[in-house]
């Protein structure tokens, strides 16, 4: 071969070489790429979404209708996962992982609404409307009051709620927001807020679901339940949890007394065949609460309780917490489904009744909440679509952790211990526990599905999704008597009920719970990542 075809094969292998590392450079996502990817998105929900500073859950494109639980007026933010506290918590994270202030300002905003929703004593409702209580009141009764499925919308009580960690997780926000730069501006509605969980708590460590106390909403000839001992959406352990994070980082030794109380609550409340339900009234008697949750104990409550009092066994070191969870155990097999009812892993009934340990299972007929209704009965068909009655529990977790706890030595048990001094340093500070997001998020993206998340963003900043939670239109109070079970097993009744449902179009939304989501991941591959490429 003469020298020449050497020389230009050599040139041909070496602009192959140059064209591929282009390729591959042009592959690689860069750090820059992220972060521009993140603050177009978050610029967007900033500067043209919020309201005030805070948000809802899905948007039409336009912003022309938006929704949270249910839908909202354009003067409304709602506090409920994925709304306002859950993007103010994402705002912090993505704070921390970049630098940018434009993260902590936007958190900053996050702030101001939640404080501007603060009740007088302390806490807080769903959500806040920038209009005042005439408009609240008015979205009450109209929007809120026909909502077939959502009973606790269809009634004003003009107190805060614990339901769906609403006041621990403000206030635990605005902890959050404290501790990032010790700020004093936020210690006031914090204290605030930690004094309204302190105070609403009962004498026997329990919580009441809603605080203050109100017994103003009998609904069907079911008493008001907002009142008593409320396990359901983990009212009383998301109270613990916060009291238990508050004395990590801010020291005060007052916060024991209320979380040792707050625990023993689970032993003097479990019932002597080991099951829990997930209220109790003031007699210690288990209660129901909207009229498709009859008294009864439940397996999923149970499962999650004895769950916890192993928690609190590691927490303490206290035997007491795990004298009774092989009772719970048995009471779970026990209530098991036989094999041809069990569906998929549902393996449980939601409900039991409290005596026989029978299963009882909720159902419903007419066709919206004016003249429709609820009942129980025993048959396992046409259950409804929004409160299944049957249910998935981590029963063989549960059994593996007991076992396991139950062998190990007491300082191995107790080793992580928050409340041990052993855990405390001396050169410790509250930024040491900052990690105080309730929905932690656990997601790790591969780079092709960073790619994706990066290139789906449009041009306007927005990551838009199909089949968002939408409503009809409030037109007025249901006219339709009929009692059949047409709307049995769907979401949601006749034109008149303002229940949320999924759009089965391909229409188009802006949703926030895509925008933490996407940002999550981002944030996780920056941080797997941080030397960047």
């Amino acid at each position: 071969m003469k020298p020449t075809k050497y020389l230009i094969l050599l040139l041909l292998l070496l602009l192959f070489l140059a064209f591929g590392l282009k390729l591959k450079a042009q592959s690689e996502i860069t750090k820059e790429q992220i972060c521009e990817t993140m603050l177009k998105a978050t610029q967007f929900m900033v500067e043209e979404v919020s309201t005030n500073g805070g948000y809802v859950w899905y948007y039409l494109p336009d912003l022309s209708r938006r929704w949270g639980e249910m839908e909202a007026y354009k003067t409304m933010i709602w506090l409920q996962h994925p709304g306002t506290i859950s993007i103010g918590h994402l705002f912090l994270d993505a704070y921390r992982t970049t630098k940018n202030e434009y993260y902590y300002q936007a958190a900053q905003k996050v702030a101001t609404a939640i404080i501007w929703g603060q009740s007088n004593e302390g806490g807080w409702n769903y959500m806040i409307d920038f209009a005042g209580d005439r408009s609240l009141k008015k979205w009450y009764n109209t929007i809120g009051k026909n909502g077939w499925r959502l009973e606790e919308f269809q009634h004003y009580y003009g107190n805060s709620t614990f339901d769906d960690d609403i006041t621990s997780d403000a206030a635990r926000f605005l902890l959050r927001i404290y501790l990032e730069k010790l700020d004093p501006v936020y210690k006031p509605a914090l204290d605030k807020a930690i004094d309204f969980i302190l105070k609403s708590q009962y004498a026997s460590g329990g919580w009441p679901q809603r605080y203050p106390l109100k017994y103003d909403f009998n609904k069907q000839g079911h008493s008001d339940y907002s009142s008593f001992y409320t396990f359901n959406d983990d009212v009383i352990w998301e109270n613990v949890h916060f009291l238990i994070q508050s004395y990590l980082t801010l020291g005060e030794e007052r916060f024991l007394e209320p979380i040792r109380r707050g625990m023993d609550f689970y032993l003097i409340s479990q019932d002597a065949c080991g099951a829990w339900g997930q209220q109790l009234n003031l007699n210690m008697q288990t209660e129901g609460a909207r009229t498709y949750e009859p008294a009864a104990f439940l397996p999923s409550t149970t499962c999650k309780n004895a769950m916890l009092l192993l928690k609190f066994y590691q927490y303490t070191g206290d035997k007491k917490f795990i004298a009774r969870v092989p009772d719970a155990i048995r009471w779970l097999d026990s209530t098991r489904l036989p094999e041809n009812q069990i569906e998929g892993a549902r393996s449980h009934p939601t409900f039991i009744e409290v005596g026989t340990n029978k299963p009882i299972y909720v159902h419903r007929k007419g066709a919206n909440v004016k003249f429709g209704m609820y009942y129980v009965d025993s048959d396992d068909k046409k259950l409804l679509a929004h409160y299944y009655g049957k249910c998935r529990i981590q029963l063989e977790e549960l059994k593996f952790k007991y076992k396991m706890l139950n062998e190990l030595d007491l300082d191995k048990v107790t080793k992580d211990s928050p409340l041990k001094e052993a855990c405390f340093k001396e050169s410790d500070t509250p930024q040491r526990f900052y990690d105080l997001n309730r929905n932690v998020f656990t997601g790790v993206a591969s780079e092709a599905e960073v790619k994706d998340i990066i290139a789906s963003l449009d041009q306007q900043g927005r990551w838009l999704v199909k089949h968002a939670f939408i409503s009809h239109p409030y037109i007025g109070d249901g006219q339709n008597q009929n009692q059949s079970d047409e709307y049995s097993t769907t979401r949601v009744g006749d034109e008149t009920d303002t229940s949320t449902y999924p759009d089965p179009s391909d229409k188009y939304y802006i949703s926030t719970k895509e925008y933490i989501q996407n940002m999550n991941f981002l944030i996780g591959y920056l941080k797997l990542n941080q030397s960047g490429k």
